[in-house]
Order: C-alpha cells, then structure tokens, then sequence
C-alpha cells in the first residue's frame, strides 16, 4: 500500500502545483486531476457543473481549494465504492 500512497501524493501536488499553492488543489487544478486521473471513476468529470458540486462537496472550509486531506475523502469515497463497500 505504499507506493499507492506515495502516487496519490505525487499526484496531488503535481496538479496542486500548476497555479499557485503546491499544498491545495483550486477548480481547474482539481477539474484536471480529476479529468486525467479518475475518468472512470467520476462520471462525467469534464463537466464544470460536476465538478462545481464535487468540489463542493469536498471543500469544508468553503475556501475554493481542496487541500490534501479535503481531496483525501474522494479517494476514500471512490475507493469504497469501487471495492464494493459502499452501500
């Protein structure tokens, strides 16, 4: 389990890094990880209006940005409905 964390971390701030702050992820940031890296796993993720609601629905201190740990609960998310966890 690992390297899969070493990935995920990688990843978040490969894109988190793009424009601005290395440690939060802003919308087109997000829109692209999301984008190339689950576009599977979140239906429609080129759509603005999903990922407005998906952000939303991350971003607890309302800021416009996701942090690592605020992205973290997607992962986890995805990852218990893809293994069949969620009910």
């Amino acid at each position: 389990m690992e390297p899969a964390i070493s990935v995920l971390v990688a990843q978040f701030k490969t894109y988190a890094g793009k424009d601005g702050s290395s440690s939060t992820l802003s919308k087109d940031e997000f829109q692209n990880l999301v984008a190339s890296q689950l576009p599977t796993l979140v239906t429609n993720a080129s759509d603005p209006g999903v990922i407005d609601q998906l952000m939303s629905s991350l971003d607890q201190n309302n800021d416009g940005e996701l942090t690592f740990l605020e992205f973290w609960e997607l992962i986890g998310t995805l990852a218990s409905k893809h293994g069949g966890f969620s009910q």
